[in-house]
């Protein structure tokens, strides 16, 4: 399909315009729903215009600002450029740019942070207002206004589903031949309406290959060819090497006790690169016959794919280094055959996630001597990203696992905590600790029992003497025994906490 063919509508071809001229048509106040998950199918153009008209209204002294709600993270363009120029009254669900992270810790702009299979449902119950645009990137327009999606999917269905006006970029950058690998699940219902989620293998087809959409809605139609703006992975280090293998020694080991079969259960892998580390190990594992159930493809399934390793990966978007990008995209006509791509209150979707026994792998900032753990704050109070698609999984996967070096920022601060400053998954869902220094199986034990397994399995050398001690302690003091705590103590791992002992100890 050449770049001539992607508006094939002849209505539409008439809605051609500028990126200047379609983000005019968005007005200050407005809740704008975008495409993106994961740096991957975000707009391109628009975003850049309308933040550059922002910046235009502040420096006239006018008040614009606008919300924005999408599937997940995406790119500077659209989160650092409306940052840049404080265009942003309310932004959700989940994001990652630094300039959006400075603004949200400072109060300048409000944050919510969503269970990722919670957004569309929420914007169907009207519990985040009216969604005004829709602002999507698509592939192509077919001849009857249908579109095809592009390499994410995200909330892209609801937007163009809720929002009162919709601007399409049509990105002749990506390939066409991504035609047949998209699912788009129009079967979901309110309560009390809802029905089961037919999908039994990750593999299932339910839905339709393309968005369909009132053809009136749309506004404006921009032509772009730009590619999305992907960051390489870094080569996996020593640590993440050693979680790495440690989780592949477990999982060989649950299925030699026969808790798993041989090709083991559906993986879902967080975004980065420990991660990337696990899938990249399962190439040169026993494992064979795998796949997936997912939010994300990241480079390691894309090379287990290719090796044989992985029959099927279904996700919601692609998160991939410049160069696997440019390879999945060259691909597309081949890698259909192994990857489907599905909206992600479905991608995400609890019962499906339950059904089909999911192997979760997460990271996470800080885990506690009882099992709970913090993925998204810093000392409780800064937000780093969002809790993303972690919840879903983790509370509904057969095997959820937690990940994270033991230490961070040179050692100066530990992963094990005797307390998290803030609980995302609490000790109910979370079944595995993995650091470099070993892995925690807390399934079946008691509080105390975690607590035990987990300093000596996960804790640095350096902080376990400190954690045992807090442990003993509470054993002694604590007025209640199941979950032992001297709760004023319970954050002295935190750097403030030691400024501030550090600073009594000299008055």
């Amino acid at each position: 399909m050449s770049n001539a063919d992607r508006i094939l509508n002849p209505a539409l071809r008439s809605k051609i315009m500028s990126a200047d001229e379609a983000a005019a048509l968005i007005t200050p106040g407005a809740n704008v729903g975008m495409s993106g998950f994961t740096g991957a199918g975000y707009p391109k153009a628009v975003p850049l215009a309308l933040a550059n008209r922002i910046d235009a209204a502040h420096a006239r002294g006018e008040p614009f600002r606008i919300g924005v709600w999408t599937g997940a993270s995406t790119a500077p363009e659209l989160d650092g450029a409306l940052a840049k120029v404080n265009g942003f009254a309310m932004r959700l669900p989940y994001q990652s740019d630094p300039n959006c992270r400075k603004q949200i810790n400072s109060g300048e702009m409000e944050y919510t942070d969503i269970h990722l299979s919670h957004v569309a449902q929420y914007a169907w119950f009207g519990f985040l207002g009216h969604l005004d645009v829709a602002v999507v990137e698509v592939a192509a327009v077919l001849e009857d206004g249908r579109l095809l999606p592009a390499n994410s999917i995200g909330n892209n269905k609801t937007w163009l589903d809720q929002a009162d006006k919709v601007i399409l970029e049509v990105n002749s950058w990506v390939n066409s031949g991504l035609d047949g690998m998209h699912d788009i699940y129009y079967g979901t219902r309110r309560p009390p309406d809802r029905r089961p989620v037919p999908i039994n293998n990750p593999g299932d087809r339910i839905g339709d290959r393309y968005y369909t959409i009132d053809p009136s809605k749309i506004v404006a139609v921009v032509e772009t060819d730009s590619r999305d703006r992907n960051s390489p992975f870094t080569p996996p280090d020593a640590n993440s090497k050693l979680i790495a293998g440690h989780i592949l020694d477990f999982l060989a080991h649950e299925v030699r006790r026969g808790r798993l079969p041989r090709n083991m259960l559906p993986l879902q892998s967080g975004v980065g690169n420990v991660a990337n580390a696990v899938l990249g190990g399962l190439i040169e594992g026993p494992f064979e016959d795998l796949t997936a159930y997912t939010e994300v493809l990241q480079d390691g399934m894309l090379d287990l794919i290719k090796a044989g390793k992985m029959r099927f990966a279904s996700a919601t978007a692609v998160s991939l280094s410049p160069d696997a990008a440019l390879a999945f995209n060259n691909d597309a006509q081949e890698m259909k055959k192994s990857v489907i791509l599905r909206p992600q209150e479905i991608s995400n979707h609890p019962e499906v996630i339950r059904r089909l026994g999911i192997i979760a792998m997460n990271g996470l900032i800080e885990a506690d001597i009882y099992g709970n753990v913090n993925s998204t704050h810093i000392g409780g109070t800064a937000i780093m990203n969002g809790i993303g698609g972690s919840g879903d999984f983790a509370r509904n996967a057969f095997l959820s696992i937690f990940m994270t070096p033991s230490t961070a920022k040179n050692g100066a601060i530990s992963c094990i905590v005797p307390m998290v400053t803030h609980v995302d998954h609490t000790e109910h869902d979370v079944h595995v600790v993995v650091t470099e220094q070993g892995l925690a199986d807390l399934r079946g034990l008691s509080p105390k029992q975690r607590a035990k397994v987990i300093i000596e399995n996960c804790a640095h050398p350096d902080y376990k003497p400190a954690l045992r001690e807090y442990f003993t302690r509470a054993l002694e003091e604590s007025p209640g025994r199941h979950t032992p705590h001297l709760l004023d103590e319970a954050f002295r791992f935190l750097p403030a906490w030691k400024a501030q002992q550090a600073s009594r100890a000299a008055e």
